[in-house]
């Protein structure tokens, strides 16, 4: 039976190969999209769905745009935050995968706003939806999984 330190490293470990996925896909995708579409043109992608190449100056999908520096900060607090939370229940069932998606996903922006000073959008939805990314998606899919994670945790201790 495993100990709870072996339950510990497999947690930290599931979480650091989803960030790595996330974090791989996002650079990757958004490369090939700075390469392959001049920004501002828009190519039809699937039955309403645009790619396009756009930048971003605030966080996920367009909101805050202010300091970038005031906005990076902010991102880092969030990820220690998020990181002490996932330490105190790392061995909490599939806790490591919003751990590792919303850590990968900060971290593909974080590189962007380093090396562009802005983040590069290309998945553009009807109905007026701001672009966004592979991170921004990896985002908010890690934060709904956290909260039905953090509930149906509370409802069991009740």
């Amino acid at each position: 039976m495993p100990s709870r330190v072996d339950g510990a490293r497999r947690g930290w470990l599931l979480a650091t190969l989803v960030m790595i996925v996330v974090l791989v896909a996002d650079q990757v995708s958004k490369r090939v999209v700075e390469h392959t579409i001049e920004r501002g043109e828009e190519r039809r992608f699937l039955p309403g769905v645009q790619l396009v190449n756009t930048r971003n100056h605030g966080v996920a999908f367009g909101f805050s745009a202010g300091s970038q520096t005031l906005v990076t900060i902010l991102i880092v607090l969030a990820l220690l935050a998020l990181l002490a939370y996932f330490a105190r229940h790392v061995r909490q069932p599939l806790m490591w995968l919003p751990t590792g998606m919303l850590v990968g996903g900060a971290l593909g922006n974080i590189l962007d706003r380093l090396r562009h000073g802005s983040v590069t959008d290309f998945i553009k939805l009807p109905l007026g939806w701001p672009p966004f990314n592979v991170a921004d998606a990896s985002i908010t899919l890690g934060i709904l999984i956290l909260l039905v994670l953090v509930d149906s945790s509370r409802r069991r201790v009740r």
